[in-house]
């Protein structure tokens, strides 16, 4: 189950886990879409993988598997 890491780990802007604007790579480094985009050109700097969407959990689902809530924040 995804973590829903609650920021940019680039700029540290919030994302909540109902954000259309969070993007992920396969070990869930998680980006807001301008860094995704604009700095780091959709690749993942910690592990070079591809950045993309990160689905939105339902918020019923929200209740019983709640997002991480600790930030993670590292230079881009």
């Amino acid at each position: 189950m995804l973590e829903l890491k609650p920021n940019c780990e680039c700029c540290d802007c919030d994302l909540p886990p109902e954000s259309p604007l969070a993007m992920i790579c396969s070990f869930e480094c998680t980006f807001c879409r301008s860094c995704a985009i604009v700095r780091l050109q959709e690749q993942c700097p910690n592990c070079g993988g591809e950045l993309v969407r990160r689905p939105v959990r339902p918020r019923n689902k929200l209740l019983t598997h709640p997002a991480a809530t600790k930030r993670v924040v590292s230079p881009c």
